[in-house]
């Protein structure tokens, strides 16, 4: 009862409780989604600039700090595991801020420290703000407007990544301010609203009784817990499992090494190409995996999640086909490629997971699964970063995104259709209203 009765302290959270379904969700989307596009601000600017002055060990400079980001963001889904399951609602706002703090004095030391030494600190950095999503999903977890408060949430990471970039690139060429130093002052930028934002979403209240009857009640989980959970569902886990490991590692070289694929494709890297293509993608992937709202029931609608990542994976057939028969201008080819990746990418963090928990009645946090797949996806990626080791100034970027994406869309589809399969026959044909059968402790 001490939980609750913090949040009725607060008079934002007493008038949430009293909201219109649609002024809660509009909050709340608000929120998450001004959090993590501010978190964006310190973890992707660096990507904006090339950094082709530099190669170290016959590797791209821009290869080696983005291998070390990446190192330590992977590290950060490792450990998310057990902290992000873990954590109890009332630290999550704090944490997120300290965790921020931490990413933002690691790139004042990126500035400060000569290359090739300083790719150290994008690994301090990439380590705490890999746990910064997790925190951020909590408190819209369990809902009945889960999919569309997700949604929202994810909107943030598809805009946010052109958009930082922009901002970073036009330091560099309007300000001429050092490539070093611009991750660091680009963070400066974002501090401010980031302080807001966290405050507005730590006023959020947890879910009422009604959402968990709908749903399923969120619980942090214990070692023990994650271990039954996962032994329960080891098969239908490892299938959806392996689908995201794919789709991090296509997506991942989409947005790493977006400056070298558009000048590939023959665009000027103006800074605003990058916000402008990930604005279309958003629009697009948002409505698309907002609507699995409107389906009440949790069979129906994680079974339907399913067939939503292979519509993706159609449409990256269709963006790589059009392209390579020049029907495609490289414009509507970026979209269309963000497009058909991001739609299943997003169902994952917005459909998927939450409905697999409702299906299944179970009690626990998305938190756990979506950090399984998170360690699991950016591992695959940095294998994909060490077996590429050009010198990126001399690598063939576009080429290798056709034919990730390529490869990608066919194996992951043939699981998907397994997957379908399984789950037709395994999901409870049960109502949504029905009590769960796995109970978690409170915490």
């Amino acid at each position: 009862m001490g939980n609750q009765s913090r949040w009725q302290s607060s008079w934002v959270s007493q008038r949430l409780t009293r909201a219109s379904p649609a002024t809660f969700s509009a909050y709340c989307i608000v929120a998450a989604f001004g959090t993590y596009f501010c978190m964006y601000a310190f973890r992707k600017p660096f990507t904006a600039a090339t950094y082709d002055d530099t190669v170290w060990l016959g590797i791209g400079f821009k290869t080696i700090l983005i291998a070390s980001q990446v190192s330590g963001y992977t590290l950060s889904k490792f450990i998310g595991i057990k902290v992000v399951s873990e954590m109890p609602s009332r630290h999550r706002a704090a944490t997120i801020i300290g965790l921020i703090a931490i990413a933002e004095c690691a790139l004042l030391l990126f500035a400060v420290t000569p290359p090739p030494w300083n790719f150290i600190w994008l690994f301090v950095n990439g380590l705490p703000l890999g746990m910064v999503f997790g925190l951020v999903l909590g408190f819209l977890e369990g809902r009945q407007v889960t999919e569309s408060l997700s949604a929202g949430l994810c909107a943030s990471f598809i805009l946010a990544s052109g958009f930082v970039k922009s901002v970073g690139r036009g330091l560099i060429q309007d300000y001429r301010v050092d490539p070093y130093w611009m991750p660091f002052l680009t963070g400066l930028l974002f501090l401010l609203p980031l302080l807001l934002f966290v405050w507005l979403l730590a006023q959020i209240p947890p879910p009422s009784a009604q959402d968990e009857a709908l749903r399923s009640k969120r619980l942090p989980m214990n070692g023990d817990q994650r271990l039954m959970f996962y032994r329960r569902h080891a098969v239908g886990l490892t299938g959806l499992l392996g689908i995201y490991v794919l789709l991090t590692i296509v997506r991942s070289i989409r947005d790493d090494f977006a400056v070298e694929v558009w000048q590939q494709l023959g665009v000027d890297d103006r800074p605003a190409v990058f916000a402008r293509s990930e604005f279309w993608v958003m629009i697009g992937v948002v409505l698309i995996n907002g609507l699995t709202i409107l389906i009440r029931d949790n069979r129906t609608a994680f079974l339907s999640s399913i067939g939503l990542l292979c519509g993706g994976f159609v449409v990256v057939l269709l963006a790589v086909g059009g392209h390579l028969s020049e029907r495609l201008a490289p414009m509507p080819f970026m979209v269309l490629l963000g497009l058909g990746m991001y739609i299943p990418y997003v169902a994952f963090h917005t459909t998927v997971f939450e409905r697999f928990m409702a299906a299944f009645r179970e009690s626990g946090t998305i938190g756990y699964l979506m950090y399984l797949a998170d360690s699991a996806g950016y591992l695959g990626y940095i294998g994909v970063m060490v077996v590429r080791n050009s010198s990126s100034a001399e690598f063939d970027f576009l080429s290798l995104l056709l034919v990730a994406s390529v490869t990608v869309s066919l194996l992951a589809a043939l699981m998907t259709a397994l997957l379908t399969v399984h789950f037709f026959a395994t999901l409870p044909r049960q109502r949504s209203t029905v009590a769960p059968t796995h109970h978690l402790p409170e915490d």
